[in-house]
This record gives C-alpha cells, structure tokens and sequence, in this order.
C-alpha cells in the first residue's frame, strides 16, 4: 500500500512523500543535511514505496555511509544530437536484437521523459554577415538528413520522446530557460524534477536547485529503458559564498576563479554545494555559469538550493503559473534555503567573491586562470617552450597588408552554453560593441568573429536593446543557435590564412567565451585557446592579439585617438538598467511558444513510422550498431587476459577529446581514407561529431586526434603505433592485431578520460579490441563507459609501474570469475608482476562486466 502525505495549496490538496516527517522519526536533524542530499533522500522514500529496492537508511545517514552504493532513479534523461544520435541508434539496434530473439520490439521504449536537443551540428562555415545564420542552417540540413531523419523516425515511434528542431539554442539554456520544471508531477504525486544528461554540462541545471549531472550515453540508455543509475553516496563539500563582486567583474571571471580553487582542492567525484551570505549576490543565470562548469572543476555537481531567486527566475522564464507551488513543496520538504540554517558538509571551502580579478584561462586547460594583466606574460612563456623568438609574417588580405604573429587572434566567439545563457555578460559584450563602434574601432581582417546565441531569447533581447547592430558591424553576427566553437565546428579560417600558420608553424590564438579548450578542440589549426566572457571576447579580437595587457596597454587607435579598455568597458549600472529593461518575461515566452515545431526545413523531412528502423547499407552516416553481434541469452564467463599487446602508452590528463572522435576529420586519416572511397571528398566530410551514428568512421576516429601522443609511437604526434617496428595508423594496428586474435591493453597515466561524457571515447576503445585499460587515475565519467561497454579498468597500485613499461611485453592478467570491488589482481608484463587494482566500484559494475557490459543486461532482461 503506497503512503502518502498531504500538503494545502490554495483551495487543493497535493499528495508527496514528507522527507521531514521521515528523518524526525528516525531522530535524524533535516537543518543539517545538505539540500543536495535531501533530493536523493526523497528518491530513495519514493521509490522504496514504489517498491523498488532502495536504500532510504544509507542515504538519511549519508555522513557514515559515503562511497556506499545506492540505486538512483533520475525522473528524466536529456540528449544532445552527437551523444543523442548514437543512443537512438542503440535502441533502435536493440529493437532489432528483440525482434531477432522472438521478442516484442516495442519494449525498448523510454520509460522516462526524454528530450533531446539538436544544437550540436551547427557549424561556423559562414560568419561576418547578415546571411550567416541562413546559409550555415542550410549546410547544416544539407549535410545531416540522414541524421535528422533517423531522429523524426525516433519521435514518432518512441513513447515518451520529445525533440527539440535545430535553429533554437544550445541543450543546457534551453533546459534552464524551458524544459525544467524544479518540482515535477506524476499521477498527483509531486517530487523534485532531477535528471542526467548526456553532456557534461548538464550540471548547469544545478544553479536551478535542480539535481542534475552528465553521464555517459550507455548509462542514459540504461536509464531510459527503466534501469537505476547506480551511484555511490558522495561526499559533498560546502562552498561558504561571502562577499560581493568588484565593478567590473564578470560571472566568468568568478567562474574560472572557482575552477582554479576547486581543482587544486581536488573535488572529483564529489558534490559541491554552494550557500552563504554571498549566496545572495549572484544572479540565476550567474549561478547557472558557475553550476555549468562542475566538470572543469572535477565534481559531479555544482549545486545551487533554490531559493527566492529562482522563483523569481521561474517567473522571468515564463514558468510564473507553477512558481507558487514549487516554492511551497520545497518549503514543506525543508528544500527550500534557509541561510540561518548551515548544514554539515564532509568539507568546507571559503570563497570571497570581493577577491575575484579579471581572468582568463589557457591556452589548453579551463583550469589554467590567468590575471587579465598577465596575459603578455603569460604568453611569453608559450614561445619558451618552443624554445624560440616570436614569429611574424605578412599576408595579404582585403588588399591590405596584414601581419600574423605567434599570439595573433585568428578566432573570436562568442558561444558555449557557459556565457549565453547569462544576459549579464551578453549585454555587457553588446554595450562594449556600441562604444567600440562609436569609438571608431574595428576588428583586424585576420580574426573569424562568430557569435552562436545560447536561445533565441538571448538574441532578441540583445536586438530589443538595440545592441545587435553594434555587434554586426564588429563582424559578431549571429552564424549559428546552438554549441560552435566550444565542440569544435568553428568552421574553417581563411585559407590564406591556414596556409600561412601551415608554413610558418606558427602559434596562433583563439579566444571563446567557451568551457573547453582542450588541445586541438576548438580548431586543428589553432594551438592556443584562452577562455574569457563575451565582453573580452569582443575586446581582444578588435586588439588581435593575446599577448597584451589590456589594463594598461591600448586595445586600438580610433577615431580620436588611442582607446584603451577602461574606455568602453561598461558599469554595472548600465548594463542593469538594460538588463531590467529589455530582459523580460515576454522575450522567454514569445521564443518558447513554438519551439517543437522547428522551421520548414525540419518540417519537409518524411519518415514513415514503424517499430524497426528501416536502415540504409549506404549510409556514411547511420549504420546499425554492431554491439548486440553474437548475442545470446546466456552470460559469460569472466575470463583472464593472456598474451595481451600494448595499443597505446599516454601520459597524464589524456582527454576524451585525445579519445574520442571529435572536431574535423582529417583526409589523411583512416576515418577519412574510409569516407574517400566511398565517394566522399573532403568539402562533404562534416565532422566526427555529426558521424557518431556510424561506427565505421567512430572507430576509425578513436585515438585519432592530430595532438595525441602515444610513447611508443617514437615521437610521432597524433594517431599513431609502432606494429612490427613500423609507426602505422592506430586503427591499422588495431585491425592487424584483431586478424590475429591478440587481446589489446591501453596503458595511461593519471585523470584517463577527463572531459566531456563522451560514450564513443568506450565504445571505440572496445572496437579496436581492447579488453582492458590500466591507468594511474580515472575521470569519473570515462572509467564508468568503460566499464558500461564491458572494458576492464585497472589501476596502478603503484605508480612508478607506469615508469618501467616499454610497450613491448606481452602482457597476462589473471582475474577471478568472482571479482569483488576493486581487488588487487597479478598481471605479468613479461616476467615482471605488477599489481592492479580493479576498478569495479559497485556491485553493479561486476553485474555489467559479466554481461559484457550494459545494454547486453539490458537486452537479457527485456528479453
């Protein structure tokens, strides 16, 4: 028998689960558990009376019981396109996997909300002109149907599957501005709304006091089809906010402040809960900022208790018809801040906001902050490790000429989840667009400037104000609503341009209001990539270069002179008074309104509904997943590793961006040798994110990336191994060493796999048939694909290990049909046995290995 508890709003009565009448049962003080932990309490209540197995115990008493594993239950899964495409490519091949076994397909049917937004696929091929927008949104129909198709298919014969067109906006604004709800209904049942994502920066939802984390696309799969996501009851840290933010200062300069502290504070894995006196002086969307960027900051979550602020938001957003009653659930849930209340966290870490300065981070790291003043400095010390002067070279453009130095700016965007969403930073940037322009100002022929709004809303707003003019004249029209430059599709440069960075080697830079800006990311061209909000963004690409002090140097020579920063950089005042003028609430619901419709370009792609996908052997887009190849019903057994090669050795902080197929695919690559014979040439290759539902090319893009450096590659950047004492293709290696039945193993160093949530960063390692990773330290997200695609992960018990491996053992690892969590194992490398530790956590992730990893369990039980 379900039990319920009531509470009174206006003239009815609402039924939910009191948390606060549970804990006081059990003595337990709710005024001192964190707010984060409060949502998963509720969970585990909920569910337990649902009749699920849970652990409400564990949980209500999470102090004593951190690192213990709990099932979760997220009440909906959001999906952008390049981690959307292959997960509707595994249900849909997972259709075909029940039907094969004499099942019912329509089982595999999302049992939770799922929405997914297309906003990755936009690239910033046009820029600099009225017709960007247009002709980029046309190249982008043009060169992803097969794509869009596939997804119009999933709509109409997927339950409980909502899509979200192109042309609207980056996936965490549109969460933030539209699809969240904070308090969630279900048959008269009210509960926290809470969700994963398949993007890392789905924590941004957490500066909405909405629970919220990425997770890989295996795992969100999984949670769909009505699987837990298994967790482990986290630590979590308090953030003491105190303090207010100097004249001048951005959200982005506090956020890139934060990520320094948090970093070296090491809070990976854990929650981070923001509360305090200064708690009060951030805006919504300042929050959201902060929230976004958890990843670069290593936790799970950045999370922000909701509070009179967020409702206000609610109401600003067009949400104002629910604010009252999610305001009074979450008061009676003990949800609600409280400031005099300060729970008891594992940690708590101060941060005085007064302190925050002007900041940057670069050239290759979000962690790597730099005092807007040091830039030159800062700089100087990437030449040195070039170990030479700097370079300059005369081109010519526009019929002028133009020099291109080490350190000239030849990207400038405005773009990222990170900034747009904030009016603050984006009014700030078009108020000192108008005083450039009015200054005489203008940006140099040598700098790409692209500006890729985070909603609709964010433009009209920008264009209320009347400062989307100024913008354009500086060359920031919009090219494009959705995540850019951030993830890769900046577009190319000049090719004067490219040609002269090719032929000079020389070291340019780019500057993005972004979250990422990891090696090779934001353009296979480009070596430096600094991070700075949307106002430094326009400042440093009318100076053109990245080694200058702004704060004492001159960013330009106007009409009347020299104009420094100081002289159009604008006061809070000012951008507040536009900010309460022109950001209202009729912007969010006139741009909202008709969002699922999508433009005449979504609306003249046909599919036929049915419960198989029809697939197309042609495609180079969309092919049939081959995972579920030689299924059967029965589990395996859990075998040892023997006579095993070493594919890869990589150093420390290799990325999913090293990992995984990411950005443009290069020619001369297998991915792009596989695209050319099959009549595809260069101009039509679009990008490896836009090809993630063809396994084809993702395999062949695994390891792939131009500044990935294997140690046993003898030098060699990019990617490439040593087979039979020739540097050949990782992927040839691969394939060589498949045709002789020999197991591989990637040896790493520590943090394997920080960044994005990328599921093909797992499934293309398993591909290229390995069985196993052994590294020094994991990112949280990547051990866990691992492990979801039946991959086993290993950890070095000592690291100086790492040190004696060559690459040319043979390696023999034993491991028991029983594992238990994190056993220590002998493995062999030659006549030399080193111990590991392996990394299954939870007794899930034994279940999953067993089953050769997730969506096997998932197929067996539906099954």
């Amino acid at each position: 028998m379900k039990e319920f508890d009531f509470f009174v709003y206006e003239s009815g009565q609402f039924r939910f689960y009191d948390i606060l009448k549970y804990l006081k049962k059990n003595e337990i003080d709710h005024e001192k558990i964190p707010y984060s932990v409060k949502i998963l309490i509720e969970n585990q209540i909920r569910k337990s009376k649902e009749g699920k197995n849970t652990e409400v115990k564990k949980i209500s008493d999470w102090l004593n019981n951190i690192g213990e594993e709990i099932p979760y239950y997220p009440s909906r899964v959001i999906l952008q396109d390049f981690t959307g495409v292959p997960a509707v490519v595994d249900l849909a091949s997972l259709r075909d996997a029940v039907s094969q076994n004499g099942g019912n397909p329509s089982v595999i049917n999302p049992e939770i909300q799922v929405d997914l937004v297309i906003d990755h696929s936009i690239s910033m091929d046009h820029y600099g002109d009225s017709k960007s927008l247009q002709l980029n949104m046309d190249l982008e129909f043009e060169r992803n149907n097969e794509r869009y198709q596939l997804l119009k298919w999933a709509q109409s014969s997927f339950q409980n599957f909502r899509i979200i067109p192109p042309g609207n906006g980056i996936i965490h604004q549109i969460n933030l501005e539209y699809l969240s709800s904070i308090v969630s209904e279900k048959d008269d049942i009210m509960f926290p709304d809470t969700l994963i994502g398949t993007d890392s920066h789905t924590t941004m939802i957490d500066g909405l006091g909405i629970l919220g984390w990425g997770v890989g696309g295996i795992e969100a799969e999984a949670v769909m089809l009505g699987e837990p996501l298994f967790i482990k009851i986290p630590e979590v840290i308090g953030v003491k906010l105190s303090g207010k933010a100097s004249p001048g200062i951005t959200s982005t300069d506090i956020v890139l402040t934060i990520t320094e502290l948090l970093r070296k504070e090491n809070v990976v894995e854990k929650f981070v809960e923001f509360f305090g006196p200064g708690l009060k002086e951030l805006s919504l969307p300042d929050r959201a900022t902060i929230a976004n960027m958890a990843p670069e900051y290593g936790a799970t979550t950045g999370f922000f208790p909701v509070d009179e602020k967020t409702i206000d938001y609610l109401k600003l957003t067009g949400r104002e018809k629910n604010s009252d009653k999610v305001k009074a659930y979450l008061e009676a849930q003990g949800m609600f801040y409280r400031p005099e209340f300060e729970p008891v966290y594992s940690k708590v870490i101060n941060f005085d906001l007064s302190s925050v300065v002007p900041s940057l981070a670069g050239p290759s790291k979000p962690q790597e902050r730099i005092n807007l003043e040091d830039m030159s400095i800062r700089f100087s010390s990437v030449l040195q490790k070039l170990n030479r002067d700097k370079k300059s070279v005369k081109v010519e453009l526009e019929g002028n000429d133009q020099t291109i130095s080490d350190g000239t700016i030849v990207l400038a965007a405005i773009t990222s989840c990170t900034n747009t969403s904030n009016p603050g930073v984006l009014i700030g940037a078009g108020l000192l667009a108008k005083k450039a322009v009015e200054a005489g100002l203008k940006v140099p022929p040598f700098v790409k400037t692209t500006f890729a709004p985070g909603s609709r809303a964010a433009s009209e707003y920008l264009e209320r104000a009347g400062l989307l003019k100024y913008l354009n004249q500086l060359g920031f029209n919009i090219a494009g609503y959705g995540c850019a430059t951030c993830i890769g599709n900046s577009g190319p440069l000049q090719k004067v341009i490219e040609d002269t960075i090719d032929l000079n080697s020389l070291s340019v830079s780019a500057i993005l209001s972004g979250n990422r800006n990891f090696e090779a990311r934001i353009h296979q061209k480009i070596r430096n990539n600094y991070l700075a909000s949307p106002p430094l963004v326009v400042a440093f690409a009318l100076a053109g270069k990245t080694d200058i002090d702004l704060t004492s140097e001159p960013i330009g020579i106007g009409d009347k002179g020299v104009v420094y920063l100081k002289d159009i950089w604008p006061s809070f005042t000012e951008i507040d008074n536009y900010i309460s003028k022109f950001v209202t609430s009729d912007v969010f619901t006139e741009k909202y309104e008709n969002v699922l419709d999508g433009d005449e370009r979504w609306k003249k792609i046909n599919v036929s509904t049915s419960q198989l996908f029809d697939w197309n052997e042609d495609s180079t887009y969309i092919r049939k997943a081959p995972f579920f190849d030689g299924f059967h019903l029965n589990k395996s057994r859990l075998e040892s590793i023997e006579n095993a090669r070493i594919l890869l050795k990589l150093g420390d902080n290799v990325t999913t961006d090293h990992i995984s197929p990411a950005g443009s695919i290069p020619e001369n690559y297998p991915a792009g040798i596989y695209l050319n014979k099959r009549g595809i040439h260069k101009n039509g290759f679009n990008s490896y994110g836009s090809r993630r539902g063809n396994h084809e090319v993702m395999m062949r893009g695994t390891f792939a990336n131009v500044r990935i450096k294997n140690h046993l590659a003898d030098g060699k950047e990019g990617g490439y191994t040593k087979h039979n004492d020739k540097i050949i293709h990782i992927f040839d290696a691969a394939e060589m060493l498949k045709k002789e039945n020999v197991s591989l193993i990637i040896v790493a160093g520590k943090e394997y796999g920080t960044g994005s949530s990328r599921d093909w960063a797992a499934k293309g390692t398993l591909l290229l048939g390995v069985k196993a990773v052994i590294a020094k330290s994991y990112e949280r997200i990547h051990r866990s694909n691992l492990v979801g695609m039946g991959i086993l992960p290993f950890q070095f018990i000592n690291d100086d290990d790492y040190d004696f491996i060559t690459g040319n053992e043979t390696i023999n690892i034993s491991i028991s049909e029983n594992p238990t969590h994190e056993m220590i194992v002998k493995s062999y490398f030659d006549e030399k046995m080193i111990p590991l530790k392996l990394r299954l956590d939870t007794d899930m992730e034994i279940e999953y290995i067993r089953n050769k990893g997730i969506l096997h369990l998932v197929l067996r039980n539906k099954l």
